[in-house]
């Protein structure tokens, strides 16, 4: 493939750090963001190709700072082709427990965070006629879950905002490919928010047992090259997708007696 920029968030674990890793190894530029720059400076240490990486702290909570935050992306290497919107924050915690100021943050940051990044690069991507926005969505994005009611409703909206953004720019050749993880093995569930807004310390046991992120990487670049629309990932959860669409009810009373925390 001819080299490429690519401008990942969330990029200092997880999905994110398996993505870095990948591009590195096939002697792309990376962008990488996140709020904790001292992991993000160990990654880039480890790398292969340490100088193909810039490292550029970010926090999606914070709009003020993307019109700069992406000026100095693009001045980095000159141009972006592919930004990776990975970060955020997930949930686990009963609607009726959960506070209204933790459904805001994570729709925050999972919407407003990523939106908000991606309608500052657009015009970059406009002018040069090329470009190719992906939005880390989840299974969830697709079906809402006990447990998880603000992040799942968060992951709908960008589905919503994305395929309206793929039809209006389809004309520029602007591509958007949106993904689904299922169970991947990182730690989303420990950081995960409960009702208060603390974190939930704790793994998830479909979590622990999930994909490894450096597999979930390897499917997501395979459908970022085919310029796939939507691609779903992960094990057998993600079969989900299919038994909702066509047997709902079904569905439903599985979902209701699940053990899904």
């Amino acid at each position: 493939m001819n080299q490429k920029t690519i401008w990942i968030t969330g990029a200092s674990s997880g999905i994110g750090e398996a993505l870095v890793n990948a591009y590195d190894s096939l002697g792309h530029k990376t962008i990488i963001s996140a709020r904790n720059q001292a992991a993000l400076e160990q990654i880039k240490e480890k790398a292969n190709n340490p100088k193909n990486i810039y490292v550029l702290p970010l926090d999606l909570n914070a709009p003020d700072s993307f019109a700069i935050k992406t000026k100095e992306a693009i001045e980095a290497f000159g141009k972006i082709d592919v930004l990776i919107n990975n970060g955020g924050i997930s949930q686990r915690s009963l609607a009726a427990e959960t506070s209204l100021a933790v459904d805001r943050k994570i729709m925050e940051v999972n919407f407003f965070g990523t939106i908000g990044l991606t309608k500052e690069l657009l015009p970059h991507f406009m002018k040069n006629k090329s470009g190719h926005f992906v939005a880390i969505s989840s299974l969830v994005g697709k079906f809402g879950t006990p447990y998880r009611s603000a992040y799942a409703a968060s992951k709908h909206a960008l589905h919503g905002f994305f395929d309206s953004l793929r039809a209006e720019h389809y004309k520029d050749n602007i591509y958007v490919t949106i993904v689904c993880p299922g169970f991947i093995r990182t730690h989303v569930s420990i950081n995960a928010l409960t009702g208060d807004g603390t974190p939930l310390n704790q793994m998830d046991e479909a979590q622990d047992k999930g994909m490894s992120p450096e597999q979930c990487a390897k499917e997501i670049i395979k459908a970022i090259e085919k310029q796939k629309e939507e691609v779903l990932v992960g094990g057998k959860e993600k079969y989900a997708v299919y038994l909702k669409r066509f047997f709902p009810g079904i569905f439903s009373k599985i979902l209701r007696k699940a053990k899904v925390r």
